[in-house]
């Protein structure tokens, strides 16, 4: 196994640093577009977790924007994003490594959940929160959909 077979683990990672419920988010609705993820997944199979993944997934993109939304690194902030991480990481590893994957998308989102604090942080100041947080969202949701497209397969493959 190399890490290039697991990149896809870590880049969902990498998106759960800035937007923990967009990994969980953009799987349920490439499972509900007839996607496979490579590896096993039990949770978003469910109505009811797929849906609940994408009102999460909205509602933190609107939540992200109001003057009371804590820090990305608070505890809170940082379970969602392990969670997150580790669910949608296990989901893109290849079948049989999805232990693998869970451990290096939680490696990879928590360290860069700081640094992208940090560099939300520069841009509030120079463009304010509600900007800032428009233009985080539109990078890290087409980040999060091309990288969960380009690991999943159609189920008419």
């Amino acid at each position: 196994m190399t890490i290039r077979s697991l990149l896809s683990s870590v880049l969902i990672g990498a998106v759960a640093s800035a937007r923990s419920m967009t990994p969980m988010a953009t799987i349920a609705a490439a499972r509900l577009a007839g996607r496979r993820t490579p590896g096993e997944l039990f949770l978003l199979d469910r109505p009811i977790f797929k849906f609940g993944a994408l009102a999460m997934g909205a509602g933190e993109l609107y939540g992200d924007k109001m003057k009371t939304a804590p820090d990305r690194t608070v505890a809170l902030g940082l379970i969602a994003r392990v969670a997150s991480a580790g669910i949608a990481g296990a989901a893109l590893a290849p079948k049989g490594r999805e232990g693998a994957g869970a451990a290096v998308a939680v490696a990879t989102a928590v360290p860069m959940a700081y640094l992208t604090l940090a560099g939300r942080k520069q841009g509030m100041a120079r463009i304010g929160q509600t900007r800032s947080g428009l233009i985080e969202d539109a990078l890290i949701v087409a980040a999060g959909i091309a990288i969960v497209a380009l690991a999943t397969s159609s189920n008419k493959e």
